[in-house]
């Protein structure tokens, strides 16, 4: 039967003088301990809970205490083990229609555990130079916070639970199980409210706008999220405030597109620019800088300036400015104008 080495005695930590209602009381202890509806996933405590129950088994029955006295766990070799325990007459509800641990922990989970507050999004529209040279900004949202006037506690008037005599839990008996068990009435605190709080209507929250600084770093770009630790909706029965979470939108530019973390911009250059060459003006997000265009460019050519791009968030490493080149031409012209462009177009026949 023996599923572990260790005396049955150390298994409980008691003495082996210990009497049965201490033997009795110290296996229901650790049984809620570590029980496995307690620690979902702990295979340790379920081989804990295992032995509990194993030294319980022998150690609770004065005859087969008697016999492990007198010749240790060799007197139950051939017997079952831990198994069988489930199928005597030893009805813990661990398998039958009710568990009562699970439906314990469930409501010790709902009533009496804190927890955490609602985590709150929100979005906030930046330029492209916001977005490139990183910057803090103040923004003002509302959300709720702990009423002032109650404490969070919902209540004007407290007053002692009348049903857990403001212990917060009931007990009550399964079999040998005698466990404690949150008190309905009041949830679980020991306190009912007998008149609600007249500024929270009894929540224990308002809303209230707030003004903070929100740091956004170079290189953010659209859909980039920001998280602030606890400045989201405040957690219940003392649990953590939520997290505010930041969604930016990065607002088109009226000379930059942006790929990555690389920009395009289109530079207008005229035709004689264009055909002779020379120093033209290109904007960046720096300010402008100046390039020199070869002779003969046609439009629609692509030069790279490298390093003039978006800053890598993780990195830090620029990404290229591409300069598109664009031929404009004028709408009118007078008649000098008009001469020389034909004198151009005996130049595109003759090339």
């Amino acid at each position: 039967m023996a599923a572990t080495t260790q005396d049955y005695y150390e298994v409980l930590g008691v003495k082996r003088e210990a009497s049965q209602d201490e033997i009795k009381k110290t296996y229901r202890r650790l049984a809620r301990k570590y029980h496995p509806d307690l620690n979902p996933g702990d295979k340790n405590a379920e081989k804990k809970f295992k032995e509990i129950n194993e030294a319980y088994e022998v150690l609770s029955d004065s005859k087969k205490r008697s016999e492990y006295d007198q010749f240790g766990k060799a007197a139950f070799d051939g017997q079952q083990g831990f198994e069988g325990f489930r199928s005597q007459n030893f009805d813990f509800g661990f398998g039958g229609h009710e568990d009562i641990f699970s439906n314990l922990f469930r409501n010790f989970r709902h009533e009496e555990i804190p927890e955490k507050g609602a985590d709150l999004v929100t979005s906030l529209d930046i330029s492209l130079e916001d977005a490139f040279a990183g910057m803090t900004r103040p923004i003002t949202l509302t959300k709720e916070t702990s009423c002032r006037t109650c404490s969070g506690t919902g209540a004007e008037d407290l007053r002692t639970c009348p049903q857990c005599k403001g212990a917060g839990t009931l007990k009550q008996s399964r079999g040998v199980f005698r466990v404690n068990q949150p008190c309905p009435a009041c949830r679980g605190t020991g306190k009912t409210i007998t008149k609600a709080c007249k500024a929270c209507r009894g929540k224990g929250s308002v809303a209230a706008s707030e003004t903070i600084k929100v740091k956004i770093p170079p290189g953010a770009d659209t859909g980039s999220r920001i998280r602030l630790r606890g400045m989201g909706n405040p957690g219940t029965r003392g649990g953590p405030t939520g997290d505010l979470y930041i969604e930016l939108r990065v607002k088109p530019h009226p000379l930059f597109k942006r790929e990555g973390n690389n920009i395009i911009t289109e530079v207008p250059v005229t035709v004689p620019e264009a055909v002779l060459g020379g120093k033209i003006q290109v904007p960046t997000l720096e300010g402008t800088v100046t390039m020199t265009l070869p002779q003969g460019t046609d439009s629609g050519k692509k030069f790279r300036l490298k390093g003039k791009g978006i800053p890598d968030r993780k990195t830090g490493t620029r990404g290229d400015e591409y300069a598109v080149i664009k031929i404009v031409v004028p709408k009118t012209v007078s008649g000098k104008t008009k001469e020389a462009l034909q004198e151009l177009e005996k130049a595109y026949k003759n090339a």
